[in-house]
C-alpha cells in the first residue's frame, strides 16, 4: 500500500511514517519545512520527501492519505483530497488501526512530562528485555529514534491531548485505548482549541473510559483536576504517586532518592535527572512497568542508566565555564519546575533564563500572568517578545527584547564564568543556543 503523509516532518507524523515503512508500506510525505534532522532520518529510512503542499504530490494517487493535525481547510492538498474523494485518515487513527490494535498499550499523558515519562518507560521495558515498540514526541537518547515497531506485544505511546485532525476534534489519545495509563498532571493549556479546563477534563475522561477493568491508571495523589476527572466515572484500579508510590531521603537536587511502595523501600535510585517533577515521573514509570511484570528493582536499575530526551535540560555546550542548556519548557508550570530543578543542582551559581513564548497559548497571552512568577528562581531573565505579539510583561528586572538577531550577542556580553544559561522554547528559537556559544568562543 502507498501511504502519503501530509505534514510528515513533525516528530509524531515522522514516527508514523517510520512505523508504516517498517510495516512494509510504500511511504511518501510532504511538509512546509523539510529539513534535518527529521528529513535525514526519514530519507535514511527510504521515505520519499517533498517540499510544500502542491496537489501534484498526490499524482499518482496514493492508496491512503494520512493527514497531520496541523493541516486545515484551505490548504491546497486538503482541498484536493476532498474534491477528488481520496481516502484519508488521521495519524492517531492509522496508528490505532494498524499498529496498536493487538498491542498492550502503555500510554503516558498529562499537561507536562509526557515525552520524558514515555521515554523512561520505553527504556525500562527495553532494559527488562521486553523489546517494546514506541512512538514518542521526542528523541530518547537511549534509543536515538522517536519510533520503532518492537518485537513484543508491548507498545509505549506518548498520549497527547491535542486534537486529532481538522475532521476529528477529539484528543489524539482517545484513539490509543491503553491498558496501562499514566496521567502525570492536568492543567489548563492549548487555549487555541480548549475554551476551559472542563473541556480538557472531558477529553481525559474519554481516555479513562477506554482503560479496561483489569488495566491500571497511575496518577498523582490529591490533584484536584485529576480527581474531578476520575470522579466522573472510573472502572479501573488507580495507583497514586505520593501515596501508594512515594519517594524518601531525596537529595537536594533530586538526583537520588529511595523508592517506596506502600511504605516499603524498593531500592534507591541514583540517576542523571534532577528536580521533584522527574522524581514523580520516575515513580509513575516504576508503577506502570510493574503492571506489565517488571519488578521495581529492575526499573530502578534501568532508570539509573536512563539518558534524558533531547531538549530536556540538554547541555548544548560549555565555554569559559559557562554552561548553555536547551529545554522544551513553554508553560509556566514547566518553566518553574525546570528552574527549581536547575537551582537545586547548581546552588548559588548564577542562572540566566532566556524564554521564547512560542506556544499558541503563550502567543494568545493565556499564560502571561504566570510567566514572571515562574521565572523567580533565575538571577537574570531575558524575554524575547516578537513585535506581532499582542501582550507585554511588566517587570523592571526582566530584559524584554524584540530583535532576535541582536539578542545572542547582547546576552553573551553579560555572561560570567560559572553561569548556567537556560534557554526555553518549544521551537528552534532562531538557533540562539549555537549563536551564544559561538559568540562566547570568539570572545576567548
Amino acid at each position: 500500500m502507498h501511504i502519503h503523509i501530509i505534514g510528515i516532518c513533525g516528530t509524531f507524523m515522522g514516527g508514523i511514517a517510520q512505523l508504516a515503512k517498517v510495516a512494509g508500506h510504500q511511504v511518501s510525505g510532504c511538509d512546509a519545512n523539510v529539513y534535518p534532522p527529521m528529513s535525514t532520518q526519514l530519507e535514511a529510512a527510504g521515505i520519499t520527501l517533498m517540499q510544500g503542499f502542491d496537489p501534484a504530490h498526490l499524482d499518482p494517487a496514493p492508496d491512503m492519505v494520512v493527514v497531520g493535525n496541523v493541516m486545515s481547510r484551505g490548504n491546497p492538498m486538503i482541498e484536493y483530497v476532498l474534491n477528488k474523494n481520496l481516502p484519508y485518515t488521521s495519524g492517531p487513527q492509522w496508528l490505532a488501526e494498524h499498529v496498536l490494535n493487538d498491542k498492550w498499550v502503555l500510554a503516558c499523558s498529562g499537561t507536562h512530562g509526557k515525552t520524558s515519562t514515555s521515554s523512561m518507560l520505553a527504556w525500562v521495558l527495553e532494559y527488562a528485555k521486553m523489546a517494546p515498540g514506541f512512538l514518542i514526541g521526542g528523541v530518547p537518547e537511549n534509543f536515538g529514534v522517536s519510533a520503532r515497531m518492537g518485537d513484543t506485544p508491548f507498545f509505549v505511546v506518548e498520549a497527547d491531548e491535542y486534537d486529532t485532525a481538522f475532521f476529528d476534534k477529539r484528543s489524539k489519545f482517545v484513539h490509543y485505548r491503553p491498558r496501562t495509563l499514566i496521567i502525570n498532571n492536568l492543567e489548563y493549556d492549548h487555549a487555541d482549541i480548549f475554551p476551559d479546563i472542563q473541556s480538557i477534563q472531558r477529553q481525559f475522561h474519554h481516555l479513562v473510559r477506554c482503560v479496561p477493568g483489569d488495566g491500571l491508571i497511575v496518577a498523582p495523589d490529591k490533584v484536584d483536576y485529576i480527581e474531578q476527572t476520575l470522579e466522573q466515572g472510573c472502572w479501573t484500579p488507580v495507583e497514586s504517586v505520593n501515596n501508594d508510590w512515594a519517594s524518601a531521603n531525596i537529595s537536594a537536587d533530586g538526583c537520588a532518592f529511595d523508592v517506596m511502595y506502600q511504605g516499603q523501600k524498593q531500592g534507591r535510585l541514583d540517576w542523571q535527572l534532577m528536580g521533584q517533577h522527574n522524581v514523580d515521573n520516575a515513580l509513575a514509570v516504576i508503577a506502570a512497568a510493574r503492571h506489565v511484570g517488571v519488578t521495581p528493582a529492575i526499573s530502578i536499575d534501568a532508570l539509573a542508566e536512563f539518558k534524558n530526551v533531547k531538549r530536556r535540560m540538554e547541555v548544548k555546550g560549555v565555554v569559559r565555564d559557562i554552561t548553555v542548556y536547551d529545554d522544551f519548557a513553554h508553560h509556566p508550570t514547566a518553566i518553574e519546575t525546570t528552574l527549581k530543578g536547575l537551582r537545586a543542582k547548581v546552588g548559588s551559581a548564577r542562572i540566566v533564563a532566556i524564554l521564547e513564548p512560542r506556544s499558541n497559548s503563550m502567543k494568545m497571552g493565556t499564560h502571561k500572568d504566570g510567566v514572571l512568577p515562574a521565572l523567580q528562581e533565575a538571577d537574570d531573565v531575558w524575554l524575547f517578545l516578537p513585535e506581532e505579539l499582542e501582550w507585554e510583561v511588566e517587570g523592571n528586572w526582566v530584559n524584554v527584547r524584540h530583535d532576535l538577531n541582536e539578542l545572542p550577542r547582547e546576552i553573551a556580553k553579560t555572561l560570567q564564568s560559572g553561569d548556567h544559561v537556560l534557554i526555553m522554547s518549544n521551537g528552534g528559537f532562531g538557533g540562539i543556543h549555537a549563536k551564544i556559544l559561538s559568540t562566547l568562543t570568539a570572545q576567548q
